[in-house]
């Protein structure tokens, strides 16, 4: 996954707020409820598609944010596989507050943490080649005032958001995605990605709908 440019991340924002307009009266309550019955799913040990969901989204995530902060690839992945093992036993025990950001936070701590020990258990095998960047990052990620927290939480956001799009690609034709992202992403007027697309502004919006009821679906799933 590469950087995003100024641009993406603007697209990032405005996918959004795409996804939670026109859904947010009444939509608060709903998401919540239907977020924490993924967590209730996880303390299924049983519940395989819950779980590979969880990992779907967040290994990648944590790979990536390591890798971009200097960690090693093979680093990166071996503290992803702890925090992925970490977090099949200890989610189990995780209350969720109700707040936004609450599991965030709590996989920042994660990753601080096992970041912080893997150092440690290399450094006693002689392997430890982050030196002390490793222990350094894990103090940053663990200070939630932090300039690397705040930086946790936008690219948090903005992979989420990246990853939205990612899943419902596949689901629809690739004009009715171009037709979405002129629109929701670009901010376009629908009679003008019509004219662009060979398609009627009724056609543009019904695409847009219809990819946006499936982001809201998607997103549902989303912990944070």
């Amino acid at each position: 996954m590469r950087p995003r440019s100024p641009r993406g991340k603007l697209a990032c924002m405005m996918l959004a707020v795409a996804v939670q307009s026109d859904s947010i009266k009444g939509a608060e309550v709903s998401d919540k409820v239907t977020s924490l019955s993924l967590l209730e799913r996880l303390r299924d040990s049983s519940d395989d598609e819950a779980w590979r969901q969880f990992h779907d989204l967040y290994g990648p995530l944590i790979r990536y944010w390591l890798v971009r902060r200097g960690v090693q690839s093979q680093d990166a992945e071996d503290v992803q596989q702890e925090v992925m093992q970490l977090a099949a036993g200890e989610l189990a025990k995780f209350q969720h507050s109700g707040r936004i950001g609450a599991l965030r936070c709590w996989l920042r701590q994660v990753v601080a943490n096992r970041l912080r020990t893997f150092w440690r258990q290399k450094n006693r095998q002689g392997l430890a080649l982050g030196g002390s960047d490793y222990a350094a990052l894990a103090d940053q990620l663990e200070d939630p005032h932090s300039e690397l927290s705040r930086v946790w939480d936008e690219e948090y956001q903005q992979t989420m958001c990246a990853r939205l799009l990612e899943l419902v690609q596949g689901e629809f034709q690739a004009q009715t995605m171009a037709a979405f992202r002129g629109v929701a992403v670009e901010g376009r007027k629908a009679a003008e990605v019509g004219e662009e697309l060979q398609m009627s502004t009724n056609a543009v919006r019904i695409a847009q709908s219809r990819v946006l009821r499936r982001l809201r679906e998607l997103a549902q799933g989303m912990l944070d």
